[in-house]
């Protein structure tokens, strides 16, 4: 057996031991691979009665992922609550601060906990990995005073690992492309509005409906619009150059480009 895969079993046992005194357990849970994955073995491990996974719904997230959340929690047997929350009465979220990540993060967190404390939830415990530990995340700093765990993380185990191991146990959304809030398509210090969200939504559905896959990110600088992509996609992006150009001046963008760099992860810190 192969290094790597001995190591990958001893973080899988470590995450099992790190959720197993865990009791009655809440996952925030957005519905992408690292809280689909942890989702799926807090079932193994405490049983399906025993975990509640909890979705925040806002004007940050499109509505499809709310939807999607919900299919997948309905699919791994565990019991889904949605709650809504109006991210965007946070001063600190809507004038896009640099550490926006921290207010938004405390008050979803609270949410959470409003939500679940009656129900006997002791644990709330979200989907960070080993990986989101580098750059700018003042996000966990929220996660930590407000006593939230983090077993992925804990377990030191990255993307890639949770990927290999989310599709070793067969879950439907593996490969997801990664889907951070839509908040993190805005230059720190643009006042971010509903009506500016919906823009962005719209922009990287339409990109979707093409065909567009893997990362991809549309980033907003007033009237203009810069497309990050995987290093394979531009030549398909220009492919349909005409019908991109259109349908995004339709949305109400001025300048359409395409970032020669491609996608960056927090281009936008």
């Amino acid at each position: 057996m192969a290094s790597a895969e001995i190591a990958l079993m001893a973080k899988h046992k470590r995450l099992e031991e790190i959720i197993k005194p865990c009791g009655r357990l809440a996952l925030a849970f957005s519905g992408g691979v690292d809280s689909s994955y942890l989702l799926f073995e807090a079932i193994r491990v405490l049983g399906p009665e025993n975990v509640l996974a909890v979705t925040i719904s806002s004007v940050l997230h499109p509505e499809a992922e709310t939807t999607g959340a919900s299919l997948i929690a309905g699919q791994l047997g565990a019991d889904h609550l949605a709650q809504a929350l109006d991210l965007l009465a946070v001063a600190e979220v809507a004038v896009n601060s640099a550490d926006r990540c921290y207010f938004c993060k405390k008050a979803i967190f609270i949410k959470v906990s409003e939500a679940v404390g009656k129900a006997g939830f002791t644990t709330i415990v979200d989907g960070t990995n080993a990986d989101d530990a580098t750059g700018h995340r003042p996000g966990l700093r929220a996660l930590k005073e407000l006593g939230v765990k983090s077993p992925l993380q804990e377990a030191a185990l990255g993307k890639a690992e949770i990927r290999q191991l989310a599709k070793e146990a067969s879950l439907p959304n593996w490969n997801r492309p990664a889907a951070p809030c839509l908040a993190t398509r805005f230059p720190v210090g643009t006042e971010i509005t509903e009506q500016a969200l919906k823009k962005v939504a719209a922009a990287e559905a339409m990109l979707r409906e093409l065909q567009v896959e893997g990362d991809l990110r549309v980033r907003i600088h007033g009237d203009l619009v810069r497309i990050e992509s995987e290093p394979a996609l531009p030549a398909k992006l220009l492919e349909q150059r005409a019908v991109i150009i259109s349908r995004l001046k339709n949305i109400g963008f001025k300048y359409v480009t395409l970032d020669l760099e491609g996608y960056r992860m927090g281009s936008m810190d």
